[in-house]
């Protein structure tokens, strides 16, 4: 009897529309192709484990019924309760947020914490609305996912758009449903809840203590050298001001509302300040406004997109002009500009490495919570760094084991530890 083919490798027919989805879909494969892996248990990383879409009505403060559409995909529950960001933003779909969760599952395996891939989302525009409007959205999106979510199950986490106190909102549905206080369902929740210290600024630490390393690497003096920042909200900001304190000068950022350039150095602390007080990045007197698109090309030692994916493709790559690529952002690089990168000097440092501090605090929070035994500062703060080293170095040695590029190095270490819990736990039934 003639043996089966070995299954094709394929996207989720539901997915496969996007573009986001089908970038992720594209990188797993490119590990495959590398990787001595069953085809079989590639076939299941490619298609989430759970997908839910839930109409979210509420009532806006005109009095008027207004529904969202609102999202949640674990990609994964085989290495422990998924973990995952939630954001709201008014492009969010389905396609999206499935490959959000998968690059999560990547990272949490890079990072070798007991976690899983999951993201959600929400399709709106949190700018224009108020807090009662957004506390009412998130208090109804908590109840249309909590058949799907607990401690041990689903955690979430603030991701674009949402903060401490969205999470605040969550832990207490979720907490009234369950009839006590219930700290561990989330992370980057308020300190007073049960938030662990230094969880908002983790993701940006992270990225510098990664960009560290490649300085250190490239024997690159900090006070030697200039960076440019693609986004100034929670992980950007960061960069910028722990990037000034080592002495890099911040030449440019850029937002979704315009950019600035000024080559003696932008006044990180004055920024923001300015912002904080509610004006637009572009009209800092401290810089000259340049075109949005100005700013990935502005020439610099450090280019650190730290806002949406996709942002470097195959039409602007080959107008980078910088020394290392440290991806703040989800998924800022296609494969296309992958490709044409691979052909310069660019040091890139990948996504799923290096804006990993944010889960990695996150999974220091979940533990104090289970816990009920909390750390100083200092001591998350070291312990976060000792993890970011130790990724970064094992991605590195793998990448110079196999002649690999950074990113293919960092995927390989993390799909195959989901692939190799796959393997072991085997298929039920």
């Amino acid at each position: 009897m003639a043996s089966s083919p070995a299954p094709a490798m394929s996207v989720s027919p539901l997915l496969a529309g996007s573009p986001t989805y089908r970038m992720a879909c594209d990188q797993l494969f490119a590990v495959a192709a590398v990787l001595d892996t069953d085809p079989g248990i590639i076939g299941r990383l490619a298609i989430p484990k759970r997908s839910i879409v839930v109409a979210i009505p509420i009532r806006m403060d005109s009095g008027e019924v207004r529904t969202f559409v609102g999202y949640r995909v674990q990609h994964s529950l085989t290495s422990g309760a998924s973990k995952g960001g939630l954001r709201y933003a008014p492009h969010v779909d389905l396609g999206e947020v499935a490959a959000l969760s998968m690059w999560m599952s990547w990272k949490v395996g890079v990072m070798n914490l007991p976690f899983s891939g999951a993201k959600g989302g929400i399709a709106c525009d949190p700018a224009k609305m108020s807090r009662g409007e957004l506390e009412r959205l998130t208090r109804r999106y908590t109840e249309e996912v909590l058949p799907i979510i607990g401690p041990r199950i689903d955690v979430m986490a603030p991701d674009m758009g949402t903060d401490e106190q969205t999470m605040a909102w969550i832990m207490d549905t979720y907490s009234m449903k369950v009839g006590y206080a219930c700290p561990e369902i989330v992370t980057g929740k308020p300190v007073e809840l049960g938030g662990c210290v230094g969880r908002r600024e983790a993701t940006g630490r992270g990225v510098v203590y990664c960009i560290l390393e490649a300085m250190s690497e490239l024997n690159i003096k900090p006070q030697d050298s200039t960076a440019v920042v693609q986004g100034f909200g929670n992980v950007g900001s960061v960069v910028c001001h722990e990037l000034t304190q080592l002495g890099v000068k911040i030449i440019a950022i850029g937002d979704r509302y315009g950019a600035i350039r000024n080559t003696r150095g932008i006044d990180i602390v004055a920024l923001t300040k300015h912002v904080s007080a509610g004006n637009l990045l572009k009209d800092f007197p401290g810089g000259e406004p340049i075109p949005v698109d100005e700013v990935l090309s502005t020439p610099c030692t450090i280019l650190a997109p730290c806002a949406l994916e996709r942002v470097i493709t195959g039409e602007n790559a080959a107008r980078l002009k910088c020394r290392i690529l440290a991806e703040g952002a989800n998924g800022p690089t296609t494969v296309d500009a992958d490709k044409i990168l691979a052909q310069s000097d660019i040091y890139i440092i990948p996504d799923i490495l290096c804006n990993a501090g944010g889960v990695t605090v996150s999974y220091f929070e979940w533990v104090q919570d289970l816990q009920q035994y909390f750390w100083d500062e200092s001591q998350v703060n070291a312990k976060l760094q000792e993890l970011m080293l130790k990724a970064f170095r094992r991605v590195r040695s793998k990448a110079k084991e196999r002649g690999l590029s950074n990113r293919l190095a960092a995927l390989i270490l993390g799909v195959n530890k989901v692939a190799l819990e796959k393997a072991k736990r085997g298929l039920y039934p």
